[in-house]
């Protein structure tokens, strides 16, 4: 098993416990209320287990966090797709010097 593999079951299994441990110990139900107005008729409110909550705002960051992962990396996305288009046909591309495995040039990564 590599480092990496052994590091990652390390965290995710006390995490996942975590998690289970916390929705069957939250099964009731709520409500949420998106009204911060009025307390007694919301005009939007929600009646879920209490787990779904805390999962759905997981769900919710990991799509948030994807997204925004994925419109910054959108200049390097575009170097490559430009490296690509400019490359040369002809063999002679592998032999310059930069040039990674198939001929395509290396780009630079994220500034730190």
């Amino acid at each position: 098993m590599s480092a990496k593999r052994i590091i990652s079951w390390t965290i995710g299994a006390p995490v996942a416990v975590l998690l289970i441990s916390f929705a069957v110990a939250n099964r009731h139900w709520i409500t949420v209320s998106f009204d911060p107005v009025s307390k007694d008729d919301p005009w939007l409110a929600l009646s879920m287990p209490a787990f779904m909550l805390l999962f759905i705002g997981i769900f919710i960051g990991l799509v948030v966090g994807g997204a925004v992962v994925w419109l910054r990396q959108g200049k390097w996305r575009k170097q490559a797709r430009q490296a690509q288009a400019h490359a040369p046909e002809s063999g002679s591309a592998k032999s310059q010097s930069g040039t990674g495995a198939g001929g395509l040039t290396r780009l630079p990564g994220p500034a730190a």
